[in-house]
């Protein structure tokens, strides 16, 4: 092993039994929950250690700074904590951990940088808790509303007002014109760098994609004394539903998902007063994306009808196709001399890219699974992840003087 992969295992091992369910193995990291405010509060002692002050925006996203805040221009790196339920260790960890590593590594070189450096710890990026992935990164951009933002809800009634111990701050354009770009490290999510034989890859677009709520509503009654031809079970349109977004997606080489539902009363001896589905669906084009959720809703509606059952949507959230910075990608694909890939997740970068120029870094995902205990990353790749990303900070903050740091080959 490798002194940088041995360092990565060490800090890596300080926060993963964090959060971590004994019964599935996968991590229960919701944002402002107690696993992820242990984490964030390791991430200050982290930036304490390196003499990098921690700001906080007002919204529950952490900034550590290398350099003066006031100075502009600064190269802003990092990812989130939080989990989806059951989740895996490396989505989001792994960016900051290894931004902090990557830092050491300039300073271990002798780099010093021109622009400031900052490591970021986003709030809520995968909505496994209050429903709206990139919660934190759309408040400071202004992509979200602060009165929808402080409204939203827990499934225990909490609301993110409540949890961040105060009303959202919203956007901050003093900030976010601070930055001169981003740069997010994650795993890969997918098993596109297994296929090529490579460590680490740049990503060059994310695919559109967004999350709809189906709300059923049928009548509740008896499941042994109501006849089958006088039922109006919600659950049996919800059941259509989900087959039909399975094969509009598949007509159209798109995905849909169905992975959370919730049912009233919830009664084994009761037909369901009402059901509620979540779609994720996504796609290459927004085209493509459109006529997929357009089509299942059609025959969502089609269905309610012949079951006499009332159907409401609900657009919750909708990221737009998002073409990193082409030039940028380009740079570091040859500065990296890696691959470069699509994808079809989401991310804060996929947020920040509307306000300053942004690439993103996958590093090699050997099960090609993720959201899920099975994710994983060799600690060598997650040092060759490091190396890259120190590379590519060097590049884009400190002076192309500084010998084996930055260059483009």
């Amino acid at each position: 092993m490798s002194d940088l992969a041995a360092r990565f295992r060490k800090l890596w091992d300080e926060i993963a039994p964090v959060g971590r369910d004994a019964g599935s193995g996968g991590y229960l990291r919701f944002a402002l929950t107690e696993p992820e405010l242990w984490l964030r509060a390791w991430f200050r002692e982290q930036a304490d250690e390196r003499g990098m002050p921690v700001q906080e925006d007002g919204n529950g996203n952490l900034f550590a700074w290398w350099g003066d805040p006031a100075a502009g221009g600064a190269v802003l790196t990092g990812s989130h904590f939080d989990s989806v339920p059951h989740g895996g260790a490396y989505d989001g960890p792994l960016g900051i951990v290894s931004a902090f590593l990557a830092v050491d590594e300039l300073r271990a070189a002798g780099v010093t940088p021109v622009q400031p450096l900052v490591v970021a710890a986003f709030v809520e990026e995968e909505g496994g808790r209050f429903g709206v992935p990139c919660l934190g990164s759309r408040l400071l951009t202004g992509e979200i509303a602060v009165d929808r933002a402080a409204g939203l809800r827990d499934g225990a009634g909490v609301s993110f007002a409540e949890a961040l111990g105060d009303r959202p701050a919203g956007a901050d354009p003093d900030l976010l014109g601070r930055f001169a770009a981003f740069v997010e490290l994650h795993v890969e999510q997918g098993r596109a760098l297994v296929d090529q034989a490579a460590p680490v890859a740049v990503a060059s677009a994310i695919w559109p994609h967004g999350r709809w709520r189906f709300d059923f509503h049928g009548e509740g009654n008896h499941a042994g004394t109501t006849r089958m031809a006088d039922r109006r079970d919600p659950m049996l349109t919800y059941a259509f539903t989900v087959l039909a977004a399975n094969k509009e997606a598949r007509l159209r080489d798109a995905h849909a998902t169905v992975g959370r539902v919730s049912v009233e009363p919830n009664a084994t001896n009761a037909i369901p007063a009402r059901v509620t589905g979540w779609l994720d669906a996504r796609a290459a084009e927004p085209e493509t994306l459109h006529g997929l959720v357009e089509a299942v809703q059609a025959k969502a509606a089609e269905r309610a009808r012949r079951d006499g059952t009332e159907l409401t949507c609900t657009q919750e959230s909708a990221t737009p196709l998002v073409a990193f910075d082409g030039g940028l990608a380009d740079r570091l694909a040859r500065l990296l001399d890696a691959p470069v890939l699509p994808t079809g997740a989401g991310h804060d970068a996929g947020v920040l890219a509307a306000h300053l120029p942004t690439a993103m870094l996958f590093v090699r995902n050997p099960t090609g699974v993720s959201h899920s205990p099975a994710e994983s990353a060799t600690d060598a790749d997650c040092a060759a992840g490091v190396t890259a990303l120190a590379r590519v900070l060097a590049e884009l903050a400190a002076p192309t003087t500084q010998p084996g740091w930055g260059r483009e080959g």
